[in-house]
């Protein structure tokens, strides 16, 4: 039986108000395999027990919605626990805040994109040429669109990542590293959440600031064909089968280890 440890990335203050990065992949996790067990631990509410790794497969850092960035001093529980978890020898999944705070670990660098926020689909995605033949992109056909909401972005790849795709907003959607005992997938949008879940992220018009707010949309375009054209992606796009992709073939890494 597979067992995953999520590290859930809010802040203690964050998931006093019922702001919960994991449960989205708590939702969709269970949606593609019932059987396996899940865990769910939070670096910035303490430090977590010396057994926590027991036992466990792989281990998945959710996105998050706090104020700083993944080389801010605040966020230096989540950094000092994704190191322990790279000693570990396990698969280590990121999404989002995951994949920026594996970026500065590593040795890379994060910062707000030129571009603003992209919410809503991240569009027009597209493979690198070993991104191609990664087994983290089995199924994917280039111009792809998923799930996003960021400000932040990888802007410097650590020495020794692999650039897996990338699109006109975000050249880093998808990296890899694998080396020296670590074994990271990560991208920079969201394949665990529905758009109804990026809907109910963005608490309405909030992180639109002067742009369209495209709540209206976002929250039926799973279901609603208009709603997914005009957000420039498709129902079918959308289908847990497809947009979760990338962590259907995570898992099946994971159990393949």
């Amino acid at each position: 039986m597979t067992q995953i440890l999520i590290i859930e990335s809010n802040s203690a203050d964050l998931l006093a108000q019922g702001k919960s990065a994991s449960g989205f992949f708590l939702r969709t996790f269970m949606a593609l395999d019932p059987s396996m067990t899940i865990k769910v631990a939070c670096p910035y509410a303490g430090p977590l027990a010396d057994d926590i790794y027991d036992g466990v497969d792989g281990v998945v850092y959710t996105g998050s919605g706090v104020d700083w960035a993944t080389n801010a001093p605040e966020a230096a529980p989540l950094r000092a626990e994704m190191e322990r978890t790279f000693q570990q020898n396990r698969p280590v999944w990121g999404s989002c805040n995951g994949l920026q705070l594996a970026a500065v670990v590593l040795g890379g660098d994060v910062g707000a994109s030129p571009n603003g926020f992209e919410i809503g689909p991240a569009k027009n995605i597209t493979r690198s040429d070993p991104g191609a033949a990664h087994a983290m992109m089995a199924g994917r056909v280039d111009g792809w669109a998923v799930p996003c909401v960021h400000r932040d972005e990888v802007q410097k790849l650590p020495e020794g990542a692999t650039l897996i795709a990338g699109n006109p907003h975000s050249p880093v959607q998808a990296m890899v590293y694998e080396a020296g005992g670590v074994d990271f997938w990560g991208t920079q949008y969201h394949p665990e959440m529905s758009m109804a879940d990026v809907a109910a992220s963005t608490g309405g018009k909030g992180l639109f600031r002067d742009g369209q707010d495209l709540t209206a949309d976002l929250a039926v375009a799973d279901t609603d064909d208009a709603a997914a054209a005009r957000l420039g992606t498709s129902t079918s796009d959308l289908t847990l089968d497809t947009r979760a992709r990338e962590l259907i073939n995570w898992l099946a890494h994971v159990k393949a280890r």
